[in-house]
């Protein structure tokens, strides 16, 4: 996936995020969020790593090799900010403080279930506050590639891999559509410029309703 693409995958997820919002962002794409929040917006990010308030990213050369994310990447701390450590960091979380959490994926069911922690065989760090963010914040979108690298689905009828959370996902973002995890199933309502709803109809294994009047997003 091009730069250009995670930024405007970005740029998208940070038009659900309302003014006076906690929000909890993942590895990767979600990292990139902060820098898209219109200045009218009042949101507190937060990190499991114990910040509550972090900014846009630093210019380079001007980072603070103290202060970064939970992903070890370097932020900046708006004002207001606080520190804390990792028990009242997860504390927040499982408390149910946390109002939007926007996470990475593996793969996405049709009923919301998500796996985003693990690929059997594969030895990686552990989920991090994944499990809790999903079962515990208040909205969950999920910002990823349509396909993995084989060309296949990660939206798919039932995951094949290891699930994080069952029922957890709202909203999925990837670089061909924004699509709406529902009571009746997955809701398609924005297209990503220049696919086609059939080319994403052709790239999702679960069924899709689609918007009378979906928006183009350019």
């Amino acid at each position: 996936m091009g730069e250009d693409v995670r930024h405007r995958i970005a740029k998208r997820a940070a038009q659900e995020i309302e003014n006076g919002m906690i929000v909890n962002l993942g590895i990767g794409i979600p990292s990139l969020v902060p820098d898209y929040i219109s200045s009218n917006v009042h949101v507190m990010i937060h990190a499991e790593n114990g910040i509550l308030g972090i900014g846009s990213s630093p210019k380079e050369s001007f980072e603070d090799e103290n202060l970064c994310n939970a992903a070890g990447y370097p932020v900046t701390i708006k004002d207001g900010g606080s520190y804390f450590d990792s028990s009242v960091a997860f504390g927040m979380i499982r408390k149910g403080y946390v109002d939007l959490t926007i996470l990475g994926s593996l793969q996405v069911s049709e009923a919301g279930d998500l796996a985003n922690w693990i690929v059997p065989g594969r030895r990686v760090p552990g989920m991090g506050g994944a499990m809790e963010l999903a079962q515990k914040a208040k909205k969950v979108i999920v910002l990823m590639n349509h396909t993995n690298k084989n060309g296949e689905s990660k939206i798919v009828t039932e995951c094949s891999l290891p699930l994080t959370s069952k029922r957890c996902v709202n909203l999925i973002i990837t670089e061909m559509a924004v699509i709406q995890v529902t009571s009746d199933g997955l809701f398609l309502t924005d297209i990503m410029y220049p696919y086609s709803i059939e080319e994403i109809i052709e790239k999702t294994d679960a069924p899709l309703t689609i918007a009378e009047n979906p928006s183009i997003i350019y």
